[in-house]
């Protein structure tokens, strides 16, 4: 980690940690209840419950927030 004059964090990741990075934490949980729960019939079926479930989560910035919580991306909330 670097800091620049109290503003800045600078993290350097290893070339693959996707367990390391908070996005990763939303594409699990998009996967998990936006695409194999209602398992689509075809493109763009699965790319509006896509959208739908991203725009009901924007709407929810409580469980965004818990993205997060995970011990592996806390770094990312200081």
């Amino acid at each position: 980690m670097v800091r620049q004059k109290g503003r800045l964090k600078l993290f350097f990741l290893p070339t693959y940690s996707p367990e390391l990075i908070p996005d990763e934490m939303l594409n699990q949980d998009v996967k998990t209840n936006a695409v194999r729960k209602q398992c689509p019939e075809n493109l763009d079926q699965m790319i509006g419950q896509v959208r739908g479930y991203l725009h009901r989560r924007q709407k929810q910035p409580k469980l965004v927030k818990r993205y997060f919580r995970h011990k592996s991306v806390r770094y990312a909330a200081d």
